[in-house]
């Protein structure tokens, strides 16, 4: 799977439609009852509504569908994954004032609720080209839709207009708050010869990356499953749902104290705060527009023989990306490289076929070139990111995160016990935001590595991270002009 953003994302021409669904409190029994909250949830809902808050997954079916056979699908899918049928709203109306302190923790001590309830099929929306790029960003929910059947039913759109409605459609109706946070869309070819082209957006709360990817499978399959008169999912595994989770994180104690005095020493290095990019990234004293760049660093020989190189130095070729930004933050700022470090929480092997928020943040800190010291750095970072953050970042007031965070994402699709079909054409979908932090992937896939990056629009960060990004890419190949042998 490819990671891009929406203004990025490879879409076929066609008609763009927009299956609306639509939310009913849920049965008596469950009325009552609130499902637990997570740290990470907590946090970024308590942030509010904003555009940009989701994240998305594309893909093509392995055959033709034509909608009706794809809501129904897609109704099975919900009815799979419990966090599809919950929705966010405050304890108290208006929303708090102070979100730091109301939204911050999880369980008891947010001012969120979490509750469940019933999402049945709505209709299928036609969608519009947007007016101008400048108002695709901000158009509300109402204003580029069509009602099936009215005036200009079967309007093709080009792959921008597409491009530019889909942004726009998911910045209004996939919101933290929204009912339900998450919408799937279809492109169809408009002479129906090639199979339509699917778009799934979420709210972050309810989904990660892994999540897309069981979107995807399960939507696929559901569909597989309808066109052969076969029982829709019955060959699926099961998929507990995420408040689960959630009720188990709040169910450990409380993380032993070595654990809690090296959070300190990371936090209290960063000024009390979580890392940041350690060169200069201009004016961020609000978000700026964001800048994004995909690099490919390693075609799939290519990356074969890194793994090889990175194995006889007893590592993972990550401990090699590594070492290239210990000494690129060495030599750049004089610093030791850190990073915040995102840490998946699916160790069980129950919670693999789940769709939900199983992503939580370490830090990364490394001062030695060393592989192994980079290898060990990282197998520290995942064990501090092993235990519930909420407990930890209590006595910050919740995370403590300020201009310029500098966060790194490791993601090796072929180690994942879920994925999508190369030939499907799958792309993990980011929305266009403003930001001010730096934010780089590396996404491993069957046809090699390539990295993505996000950083503020700013003179000097443009500086900053083209001379970061030359480093980081020249660093990687190095080995490769170097030969194994003689590294």
């Amino acid at each position: 799977m490819r990671l891009t953003n929406v203004s990025q994302m490879h879409v076929q021409p066609g008609m763009l439609f927009s299956c609306s669904m639509t939310v009913h409190p849920a049965s008596l029994d469950d009325q009552a009852a609130h499902l637990p909250v997570s740290f990470d949830q907590a946090r970024h809902v308590g942030f509010g509504s904003r555009p940009g808050s989701w994240m998305a997954v594309a893909f093509f079916l392995p055959q033709v569908a034509d909608r009706h056979i794809i809501a129904e699908a897609w109704q099975h899918v919900i009815a799979r994954h419990g966090t599809l049928r919950s929705v966010f709203t405050w304890k108290t109306t208006p929303a708090p004032a102070d979100r730091t302190d109301a939204a911050t923790n999880a369980g008891a001590e947010t001012e969120l609720n979490l509750s469940p309830v019933s999402v049945r099929a709505g209709d299928w929306q036609q969608l519009k080209p947007e007016p101008s790029p400048v108002a695709a960003g901000f158009a509300s929910a109402g204003s580029h839709q069509a009602a099936e059947g009215s005036a200009e039913p079967e309007a093709v759109m080009s792959a921008e207009q597409i491009r530019a409605a889909i942004r726009a459609h998911f910045d209004a109706v996939c919101d933290p708050f929204g009912q339900p946070s998450y919408r799937l869309c279809v492109i169809e070819d408009p002479d129906q010869l090639k199979p339509p082209q699917i778009v799934i957006g979420a709210d972050h709360a309810h989904v990660d990356a892994w999540s897309l990817l069981v979107l995807a499978r399960d939507l696929s399959a559901m569909v597989e499953d309808l066109l052969a008169g076969r029982e829709p999912g019955a060959q699926l595994p099961e998929a507990e749902p995420f408040s689960d989770h959630s009720a188990l994180l709040d169910e450990k104690p409380l993380p032993p104290q070595q654990v809690l005095s090296r959070w300190q020493e990371i936090l209290e290095a960063g000024g009390d705060a979580m890392p940041t990019f350690p060169l200069n990234l201009g004016d961020l004293s609000t978000p700026v527009d964001e800048m994004v760049e995909i690099r490919d660093v390693f075609d799939a020989e290519e990356l074969a023989y890194l793994e090889a190189y990175a194995a006889s130095h007893g590592v993972r070729l990550i401990a090699v990306a590594i070492s290239v930004m210990t000494r690129l933050a060495r030599e750049l700022s004089g610093c030791p490289f850190r990073a915040v470090f995102p840490v998946h929480s699916r160790e069980n092997p129950r919670w693999f076929n789940s769709v939900g928020w199983f992503i939580t943040n370490s830090v990364l800190e490394n001062d030695d070139e060393d592989y192994r010291a980079c290898y060990s750095a990282v197998k520290e970072a995942i064990k501090l990111g092993s235990y519930p953050l909420a407990p930890i970042m209590r006595p910050y007031g919740g995370m403590p995160q300020t201009p310029g965070m500098f966060a790194m994402s490791w993601l090796d699709h072929r180690k994942l016990p879920v994925n999508v079909d190369e030939e499907l054409n799958p792309q993990h979908v980011s929305a266009v935001i403003r930001t001010d932090g730096v934010m780089i992937w590396f996404v491993i896939n069957g046809s090699g590595l390539h990295l993505r990056c996000r950083y503020p629009n700013t003179r000097q960060a443009r500086r900053a991270m083209r001379t970061w990004l030359a480093g980081l890419v020249y660093g990687l190949r190095a080995p490769l002009e170097r030969g194994l042998d003689s590294a």
